[in-house]
């Protein structure tokens, strides 16, 4: 097994160039599979949740390449959300595991429904669904409490780096020892040679009239407080009552929202409760979690980013059947003859029955 790996390991780096284009290529693919034919939709999310979970095994391994040799580190240093989450990562074995179970989960829970919903009775399916937001929630309250911080999305780092910059490796496998010592000392990153190419003066140099002034230029530049805190303090720890029950009521959301949903699919009339309920905590979450100042650039971006997600509402419950669908189709009509414009159309018109059909499609 672990020869396996070992060799797998070093086909990953020997190809890594190849395997990235495949990756992109593939993804690009999935887009327009679903309304092709027969279970397309199943081929199109079978694909994707291949391709995400490689591509985080990916990840995993070429970051514990680039942390073990100094020569493939970017220059350009990593984002907030990457610091903080590989801090934790390298920290808390509990945090890791936890974080990339849901990453699985997260990448799996579609095909895992179009299956079910292929295999099982209703019913079932919405057993399943129902347990998969246990385990969700209850592995978002462990991560919640072993950072005592509000959570980010995702909880794994991301990549950061084009695997393709990678320079070609001698090395068989990184959890392979070298067979023999390098010859030859490391060669000169190829950005750091001398071309003998002059660069061009910035204009601030060379125009008296420059439309940029010394400040804007330099102030994107400067370092923040960001830049200097400690990676595992880029989140402030939750302090009272309040700032707990926002954060658990945003965990406890899809929960409370899918939990309805299957009480409300056994009467005969059709009920609003589940999204109004849904809504309810979201603003209810939002309006009492602590207002971040300005310094703390972490959390004012994972409150921008759930902000952004309550545009998911558009496409659940009432709100999609009295407004949104009635939208699209009236578009997909209007542009059915268009050119260009009529392939997106068609496009979108193979997606709506998808979003009717399948929950975690459009899953809080």
């Amino acid at each position: 097994m672990a020869s396996s790996k070992a060799k797998y390991e070093a086909f990953l780096i020997k190809n890594v160039s190849t395997i990235s284009t495949l990756e992109s290529s593939l993804r690009s693919i999935t887009w327009f599979l679903p309304g092709r034919f027969k279970d397309a939709e199943l081929a199109s999310e079978t694909l994707t949740t291949l391709l995400n979970v490689m591509s985080m095994y990916h990840d995993t391994l070429l970051a514990r390449i680039v942390k073990s040799n100094p020569s493939y580190r970017p220059l350009i240093p990593s984002s907030l959300h990457s610091r903080f989450t590989r801090a934790w990562t390298d920290k808390d074995a509990l945090y890791k595991w936890a974080a990339r179970v849901l990453e699985v989960i997260r990448f799996t829970e579609l095909v895992v429904e179009m299956a079910l919903k292929r295999k099982v009775s209703n019913k079932t399916r919405w057993r399943a669904i129902i347990l998969l937001e246990v385990i969700k929630v209850s592995l978002r309250f462990l991560l919640l409490k072993t950072t005592r911080r509000p959570l980010v999305s995702p909880p794994i780092p991301e990549r950061e780096f084009d695997p393709t910059t990678l320079p070609p490796s001698n090395n068989s496998s990184p959890t392979l020892a070298p067979s023999s010592p390098q010859s030859s000392p490391p060669m000169t990153p190829d950005h750091l040679r001398n071309n003998l190419i002059p660069l061009s003066p910035h204009p601030l140099l060379t125009s008296a009239q420059s439309d940029t002034s010394p400040e804007e230029y330099l102030l994107p530049k400067a370092l923040t407080t960001s830049s200097v805190k400690p990676s595992l303090s880029l989140l402030r720890p939750l302090s009272g009552s309040r700032d707990w029950l926002a954060e658990s009521l945003y965990i406890l959301r899809p929960l409370v929202y899918a939990s309805l949903l299957v009480v409300d699919r056994k009467k005969s009339e059709r009920s609003n409760r589940a999204l109004v309920v849904a809504l309810f905590m979201e603003f209810a979450s939002r309006n009492i979690r602590r207002t971040p100042p300005p310094s703390a650039a972490l959390e004012r971006d994972e409150y921008a980013r759930r902000d952004k997600d309550m545009l998911w509402y558009l496409l659940r419950g009432s709100i999609w059947e009295s407004f949104t669908r009635p939208k699209l189709e009236s578009f997909v009509a209007g542009t059915a003859h268009t050119p260009l414009v009529g392939l997106f159309g068609a496009l979108v018109k193979d997606w709506i029955p998808l979003i009717d059909d399948y929950y975690y499609y459009t899953a809080p």
